[in-house]
């Protein structure tokens, strides 16, 4: 009963603390596509991802309730970096559903200009409003609406004293005119958040004196407006698992400091509430303390050893990869290596896929080419009765110069196109799709049945699938080539497919490009298949990765090919656009439904 009685009174002391408006709330997942939309649209950077933002700490005046209740010593801010645009995940803080969502919109707007330095936040952000409001004269009743909430929610000058008020102050004056304060007074405390301003990245330096949102973790770009929060850390030397100290007091709130020995290079149990608990947590304190390691072996993705691997076909092709950073190529930067698998073995149709094969090959053979008669020629196999027939008219007629086109001739009506399909086998793909089927199997089902549809219609393919394990080694499995048919062995080496490593998008692209390259076909076909995210250990992940795999892309189509993206990764629509354009790729929201869907698409990719 009473820690009944104490969650409810915890409850109802933190929502009056707070200041919120539960009910107005509105959620960064709800208006992500949007978001997304109107922050490209006025110009900000379109590889940039829309993620959630990370509580900062501020250092501000409190009032008793809300050191009660333990609230107001972390804000989610917008700011942005070389990689994401980073914003609130819900936003409650006034009584309008409307101006919360307008706020939003606002941020993206303001985004669009640019990042914040620290060195300039305070005349930077002033600028950035005058920009946007003289760009997009139609947001001044959004913004002017938006400040007069803000200054309702920010604490009253006549509250504070001395420095922080004329602080405040001059806050105020910067919000309702934009760039006529250049300066503010310090103090010995964080001035209260700006949420109408965007903020410079975590960690890098200090606002008027004070540390804000100090920060010594790595970040990585997520999917759309999902959580992957960077966490404020330290680290210690090795501690003893019985290291500790809890305080605490019955009749009154209580704190605890813990150590607790996780094994971040081991240890892959899953916590409901880990999220939860980290972020209480004010710093996470990291050691290389590795004495508990002999408990559970842990193996890194290491390659087989060659007699275990499989068949490499020559000793490795070297290429580049895009450093957008540079802004440059490095050349032979990647090692591609050609396999064929040694456990394949010729395997016939399997069972459950003859009856969607059988109705594909039905279909796709209305596409296979047919002789047809063409007439009018002046040479062929016979004569043309009918341009006989009207010659002889008007010979009879008298009529001027007799057409000499008498002939016709049986000609093959051929689909001049080719197309290769490229698979992602990466470890992702080992994952469960509604608990009884992996990606792989449902990938391994598509490719077949893709192959028995293309089998009937005659069109030269050829399939490949490729994973990565750092840049020193891309490995691109072998299935079929152009010149070899499909049958039992190919087949065998589909079924043998199985979860590489990491996702080195660009080699295996520029790869393909250079076989296609090489064939007399008018239409070049690039197809990929996918489930996620460019990725790999060294560097190859966030923005390096998707710019590396979108030159890629540009590299095929100034080729002539025509690359098209197919993919059931759910935050694809938040970089594929950028990667392949907005009409060369697909996300099919049902993975099971790839064997199915796969065929549909190419024809309506070729038609």
């Amino acid at each position: 009963m009473e820690e009944w009685v104490g969650l409810k009174w915890h409850d109802y002391v933190t929502r009056q603390a707070m200041g919120e408006f539960p009910e107005y709330a509105v959620h960064l997942k709800d208006e992500a596509r949007t978001l997304g939309v109107l922050f490209r649209a006025m110009g900000g950077d379109p590889a940039l991802s829309l993620v959630t933002a990370e509580p900062r700490h501020f250092q501000i005046r409190r009032k008793f309730l809300q050191k009660l209740a333990g609230t107001h010593r972390k804000f989610e801010l917008a700011w942005r970096d070389e990689e994401s645009l980073r914003l609130p995940d819900r936003l409650a803080l006034f009584p309008s559903r409307k101006v919360n969502r307008d706020l939003y919109l606002w941020l993206a707007a303001l985004a669009s200009r640019g990042e914040i330095q620290i060195h300039n936040w305070l005349e930077g952000n002033q600028a950035m409003v005058q920009d946007v409001l003289a760009q997009w004269p139609g947001l001044e009743p959004m913004y002017q609406r938006l400040v007069k909430h803000t200054l309702q929610w920010r604490p009253k000058p006549e509250s504070l004293s001395g420095e922080e008020a004329r602080r405040e102050q001059a806050i105020r004056q910067a919000l309702i005119h934009p760039g006529s304060v250049t300066d503010l007074p310090e103090a010995l405390t964080d001035p209260w958040p700006v949420v109408l301003w965007l903020y410079p990245v975590l960690g890098r330096g200090k606002l008027n004196g004070q540390v804000i949102g100090d920060d010594n973790t790595s970040s990585k770009p997520g999917g759309l407006a999902k959580k992957r929060k960077r966490r404020r850390a330290e680290r210690v030397d090795a501690f003893d698992k019985d290291q500790g100290l809890m305080l605490f007091r019955l009749e009154n709130l209580f704190s605890w400091s813990e150590f607790i020995p996780v094994d971040r290079a081991g240890d892959d149990s899953e916590e409901d509430d880990a999220d939860a608990v980290a972020d209480d947590m004010d710093m996470i304190s990291v050691s290389q303390d590795r004495r508990e390691a002999s408990s559970a072996i842990k193996f890194d993705l290491d390659l087989p050893s060659e007699e275990n691997d499989d068949l490499h076909l020559g000793p490795g092709i070297h290429l580049p990869e895009w450093d957008w950073r540079r802004q440059g190529y490095r050349e032979k930067f990647c090692c591609l290596q050609p396999l064929l698998s040694k456990e394949s073995v010729a395997t016939p149709l399997p069972e459950r896929l003859k009856r969607p094969a059988q109705s594909l090959r039905r279909q796709f053979s209305a596409l296979k080419p047919l002789r047809q008669w063409e007439r009018r020629q002046l040479d062929g196999e016979e004569l043309d009765l009918d341009a006989c027939l009207e010659r002889a008219v008007q010979h009879k007629r008298g009529i001027g110069e007799m057409d000499q086109k008498l002939f016709r001739q049986c000609k093959q009506n051929q689909r001049d196109l080719a197309c290769l399909v490229l698979a992602d086998i990466s470890l992702s793909t080992d994952t469960y799709i509604n608990n009884h089927q992996r990606v792989i199997d449902i990938a391994r089902d598509g490719l077949t049945l893709l192959s028995e549809a293309l089998t009937a219609s005659r069109d030269p393919f050829a399939l490949f699938a490729f994973s990565s394990r750092r840049r020193d080694h891309v490995r691109f499995h072998h299935i079929k080539s152009f010149d070899e048919p499909y049958n039992d062995t190919s087949r065998g080496r589909i079924e043998a497919l199985e979860p590489g490593y990491y996702t080195r998008m660009g080699a295996a692209i520029r790869q393909s490009i250079k076989l296609l390259q090489t064939r007399p076909e008018h239409q070049k076909i690039l197809l990929l298949l996918t489930d996620g995210k460019p990725n790999d250990l060294d560097l190859y992940e966030g923005r390096y990765g998707v710019e590396d795999t979108r030159m890629a892309v540009q590299e095929a189509h100034r080729a002539g090919l025509t690359p098209f993206c197919v993919t059931i990764d759910e935050e694809a629509n938040e970089y594929l656009p950028y990667v392949f354009g907005s009409s060369n790729y697909v996300v099919i929201k049902d993975p099971t439904q790839l064997p199915a869907q796969l065929p549909k698409l190419y024809l309506n990719l070729t038609r």
